[in-house]
């Protein structure tokens, strides 16, 4: 649920750096189906909420999340399939959030850098990318896979800002989930959470930051803010 009315954003970012799954892709409910699928496949019994709980976490962290609950061989074994289905699901090409190219054709419009900050391993992010035809609209990709340390910590919201050549405090960070936001804030940027399948919970909402329904409302936000820019100018 978005806030009724969003704080307008008092800045033009230098940069807008995009989460990934759930953000710009439609990729959370395909997993969702696959991890259905694939605990039915493998005779585990797994439910929804346990996948929920790991929207935004590394890989090597929703696996160990994984083994304490249903113990390493169940773990494997639901892993190894749910990769499998995913991974076709992934090929077929994963939708694009509402409101995504309007965002990104504003951002072009106007040069201003952008880039992608997943937690995602770096070969699937690039197959997410390609397959859903993203891959040649950002010069910048920051994966999970290029750093030690995963959101919630500040690491790939810092490495991406430095390849681009910015300041993180003059970065706009568009995030779905709580480990995302709290990454952005812990690098100084400016977040603006667009939730996908997990809603944010009152201790998120305290955090104080913008929560908007969709990327359109993301878009109108950002476009404001240029227009106040060209009228000063």
């Amino acid at each position: 649920m978005a806030e009724p009315d969003l704080p307008a954003i008092d800045f033009v970012p230098d940069a807008v750096l995009f989460d990934m799954d759930g953000l710009m892709l439609d990729s959370e409910r395909a997993m969702l189906e696959t991890w259905r699928a694939a605990a039915l496949e493998q005779s585990v019994e797994a439910d929804d909420a346990l996948w929920l709980s790991m929207v935004g976490m590394h890989d090597r962290a929703s696996y160990a999340m994984l083994a304490e609950r249903l113990g390493d061989e169940a773990a494997l074994r639901l892993r190894n399939a749910g990769d499998r289905l995913y991974d076709a699901r992934v090929a077929a090409g994963l939708p694009l959030k509402r409101g995504l190219l309007e965002l990104l054709d504003l951002l072009d419009a106007h040069r201003i850098p952008k880039a992608i900050a997943t937690s995602t391993r770096r070969e699937r992010a690039l197959a997410k990318l390609t397959s859903s035809g993203l891959i040649e609209r950002f010069g910048v990709i920051v994966t999970g896979s290029d750093v030690e340390h995963p959101k919630p910590a500040p690491d790939i919201y810092l490495l991406a800002a430095s390849r681009l050549g910015v300041d993180p405090r003059r970065c706009l960070v568009l995030e779905d989930s709580e480990p995302g936001v709290r990454a952005a804030l812990a690098a100084g940027a400016t977040p603006i959470q667009v939730p996908d399948l997990v809603p944010p919970h009152a201790e998120l909402r305290g955090l104080g930051h913008r929560i908007a329904d969709s990327l359109l409302q993301a878009r109108a936000l950002l476009d404001t803010a240029l227009g106040r820019r060209a009228s000063a100018s």
